[in-house]
């Protein structure tokens, strides 16, 4: 029988963060709660995906894990494989799923080709059948000179020219180009549409009070995100407290799923020494943190950034410079626009500059204060282009896959 519901597939390809995952899952949800006869499958590499709720015809897989070596090769993150048998089975599962799930649209997040060139076969299957192959860029990817030298290495602009039909970028032109420095085509530009930034939204369910100790009492929430890159961000911030150089508004820190476990252990055991200090490791409603805080410290990524914008907290952020200077861009373009305001990672550990920086921040403006409106346009722009697409598909027909049926 003809299926009259379309499909979306989103993929992401990373193993280690959040950044990636929280940014898919909140498209996803925007785009079924916009069309309702709509079905998402987000594929993804991440291990805590199954900590997240999902909204209904939400779903996901998960392919086996990879992590990045600091040398910049990959390794299996649990199985006794090596990374070549492990990319082999990652895209076996890739293709199989969209070649059963047959999406009207496939949405790939950040790698043209995927890890290591994974899904590229996958997105060759799906253009023979017409499918609608997106690029899903942040605002930032890396400095120029970077972008350009990696994307020559993984032949990604031969892919924007021949796969893809279109680019989203999750920003706005007048704030970032993300491939500024990298040689493409007018007709790669051509395909380039610039969403806004992605809102977000509060999550439904139970609240936060088993969550913060502090009851009503004004706090500054600390989150390096997945926390695996975190470490001198909270140690920061800790000395800072530790010091007692002057009055601070409280601080819940949420290290991360991903930071180590010893640095875990040594971050809550010097939280218990101090009275106006606690420490949780991960929550998947972290929302919900945000809006009750009165102010939030970062590290600059791409989802605090929207999250910064939508609750509206004063923001303190400290990027990263490696291995990417993404979250260094971004932090100073958004200081140099009045959005929040910064500490240069170069300074750790001054404990001075630190504690002026948490002591000032509650009493500093929120970005709205900045006047810039419809930088949160993101996801509404997302939802229109998408219904425009799905509008012009005929009507499904049975596909039958390549995969034999395990009787």
């Amino acid at each position: 029988m003809p299926n009259n519901h379309p499909r979306i597939l989103i993929y992401s390809h990373d193993s280690f963060g959040l950044g990636h995952l929280r940014r898919c899952r909140a498209i996803a949800h925007s785009m079924v709660g916009a069309m309702d006869t709509l079905s998402v499958i987000i594929l993804s590499g991440s291990p805590i995906i199954g900590s997240f709720d999902f909204r209904s015809r939400v779903d996901f897989v998960r392919v086996p894990g990879v992590i990045k070596l600091r040398d910049g090769a990959y390794s299996s993150h649990s199985l006794s494989l090596g990374i070549e048998e492990m990319l082999r089975l990652r895209a076996s599962i890739i293709e199989h799923t969209a070649d059963v799930f047959d999406p009207d649209i496939v949405i790939v997040d950040k790698e043209p080709l995927g890890l290591r060139g994974e899904v590229q076969p996958t997105l060759e299957m799906l253009k023979e059948r017409r499918c609608r192959l997106v690029l899903g860029l942040r605002d930032v990817m890396d400095d120029p000179a970077s972008l350009a030298d990696e994307w020559e290495r993984k032949h990604a602009v031969a892919a924007l020219e021949e796969l893809y039909d279109e680019i989203w970028v999750y920003g706005k032109a007048e704030v970032h180009d993300p491939l500024e420095g990298v040689c493409v085509p007018d007709g790669v530009r051509d395909k380039m549409l610039y969403t806004g930034y992605l809102k977000r939204e509060l999550p439904n369910g139970d609240s936060t009070a088993e969550l913060n100790p502090f009851d009503e009492e004004p706090f500054i929430l600390v989150t390096p995100g997945g926390g695996g890159d975190g470490m001198e961000l909270v140690d920061w911030v800790l000395r800072a407290y530790e010091a007692h150089e002057r009055p601070l508004f409280p601080a819940l820190v949420v290290l991360g799923p991903f930071m180590p476990t010893e640095k875990q252990a040594e971050f809550k055991a010097r939280a218990e020494a101090l009275r106006d200090v606690h420490v949780i490791r991960f929550t998947p409603v972290i929302e919900k943190l945000m809006n009750e805080a009165t102010a939030i410290v970062g590290m600059g990524g791409y989802n605090i950034f929207c999250e910064i914008l939508s609750f509206d907290k004063p923001t303190l952020l400290v990027p990263r410079v490696v291995p990417r200077r993404e979250q260094a861009i971004r932090a100073r373009k958004a200081e140099a626009a009045g959005l929040l305001t910064c500490l240069p990672i170069d300074d750790y550990p001054n404990v001075e500059r630190m504690v002026d920086a948490l002591a000032e921040l509650p009493e500093r403006q929120p970005p709205s204060a900045a006047g810039f409106d419809e930088l949160l346009c993101g996801l509404e722009t997302i939802n229109a282009r998408t219904e425009e697409i799905l509008s012009h598909r005929k009507t499904r027909m049975p596909h039958y896959s390549r995969l034999s049926l395990v009787r």
